[in-house]
């Protein structure tokens, strides 16, 4: 398997993971003000989130730079794999010792940012938030209160892949991909009715109905994040397209239940036409499906007019129980600066959180005329204005929760209106537990 598709998946399976039943408990000790002013010197330890081996050669070279730099420093690294990562920081985080510097996303990190476990950076580096794109510095707030707990690492954003010799086959322009939620509907629908033996996209609910909901400008939930409120005019709508487009043979007949992985599947079989999904599954397709890499052109980020795009982010957190925070917080900075990142992206089709790196040319010049340079400029171009739409309250028990219901109305066995008002009702139950 090629490092982009380890990193793909290893993104993938991250995202998945929640703490919402983690407390810290009275094991965690109030360190006092963070000393970010402090020496660079001493022992730290870092933890990451399954990338070795597949980075090590690249994590490795960047401790070793920077323990040039600082020379009367230790930067320890460990990896953690998936399995058995929520026990163990659940563990640690009760146990007050975490490491120094903590590889999270915002599902894992903002149930510990609620209890107060990490530095905030606003705080104690306020004059760093301006480098970084501003929708991932705000990943790492928590909703209805002040602060930031996260230095932003590396970045996914969506691009819409599409096969051009379908589009051709129905008659549609392949040089024009859909941008909106209303000209997607509208080339899925004729794709499946004038195009051959395939359909115009799959659904993908678990992975994409939420996102989609906040890129129409739905609101998912009050201000204080404290309760589910999607149940809208505009959500009703958006569900009962989905109705039609599922009930009229526009998404495949078994696509109710099945999630980004069968989408993926489905892309690569040319059984679906439209593919939206992160740009680094360009090397997936290229890796499985050479033949249909060859007819795949991309898109942007299918979003409302003038609306939100999605950006999934991880970052670097330091914790407030480190002995060592001043060189906890330099080593994350320096881990997430451009230079760093801007290597890494070429390593992996990820991308930057920092600004400065995003304007090298490696983001902007697609002038060779691959996908690959198309992808990257588009994907790169969108984080201005993206944003982390997902609420970190959005676990596996809601989605299940919210899911169940789409698909039963999607099936015939509700309205718009009543999966809706359903969900909500159940989401706000498992909420509030």
């Amino acid at each position: 398997m090629k490092k982009s598709s380890k990193i793909v998946l290893a993104v993938s399976s991250v995202f998945v993971i929640g703490l919402t039943g983690c407390g810290l408990g009275p094991a965690t000790p109030d360190s006092g003000e963070p000393a970010a002013g402090g020496e660079i010197a001493g022992e730290i330890t870092f933890s990451t989130l399954q990338l070795k081996p597949t980075f090590t050669e690249y994590i490795e070279g960047v401790i070793d730079t920077f323990e040039e730099e600082y020379p009367d420093t230790t930067v320890n690294w460990i990896d953690v794999p998936f399995d058995g990562a929520q026990e163990k920081i659940s563990t640690d985080a009760q146990a007050g010792t975490l490491p120094d510097v903590i590889n999270l996303n915002p599902n894992f990190a903002q149930p510990l940012e609620e209890q107060g476990a990490f530095v905030d950076l606003e705080e104690v580096v306020p004059e760093l938030r301006d480098i970084y794109v501003a929708g991932a510095w705000d990943a790492f707030q928590v909703p209805g209160e002040e602060g930031s707990f996260g230095f932003p690492w590396y970045l996914s954003s969506e691009v819409t892949m599409y096969n051009k010799a379908m589009f051709k086959e129905a008659g549609l322009d392949p040089e024009q991909p859909p941008a909106t939620y209303d000209e997607l509907f509208e080339a899925a629908r004729t794709l499946t009715e004038e195009g051959g033996d395939f359909y115009g996209m799959h659904p993908a609910l678990e992975n994409r109905f939420i996102p989609d909901l906040a890129r129409l400008g739905v609101p998912l939930m009050n201000e204080e994040g404290t309760e589910w409120a999607f149940n809208t005019p505009e959500a009703e709508a958006y569900v009962q397209t989905l109705i039609d487009l599922y009930q009229d043979g526009v998404f495949p007949s078994d696509s109710l239940t099945q999630d980004h992985t069968k989408e993926t599947e489905a892309y690569q079989a040319a059984q679906v036409a439209l593919f939206p999904s992160g740009a680094n599954f360009l090397s997936i397709i290229e890796e499985n499906a050479p033949a249909i890499a060859e007819s795949t052109d991309v898109g942007p980020q299918i979003t409302s007019e003038g609306g939100p795009t999605n950006v999934s982010v991880m970052g670097l957190l330091v914790p407030k129980t480190s002995d060592n925070q001043a060189t906890a917080l330099k080593f994350a900075e320096y881990m997430t600066n451009a230079e760093n990142q801007l290597e890494f992206s070429k390593i992996v089709t990820i991308f930057p959180s920092v600004t400065e790196a995003l304007e090298d040319p490696y983001f902007t010049d697609d002038s060779d005329g691959t996908v690959e340079t198309k992808a990257r400029r588009i994907a790169a171009e969108q984080l201005e204005n993206a944003q982390n739409l997902v609420p970190v309250q959005f676990d596996d028990r809601v989605k299940s929760a919210v899911i169940g219901k789409i698909q039963l109305a999607m099936n015939g066995e509700l309205t718009a209106a009543e999966a809706l008002d359903e969900a909500v009702t159940e989401a706000n139950a498992i909420t509030a537990k």
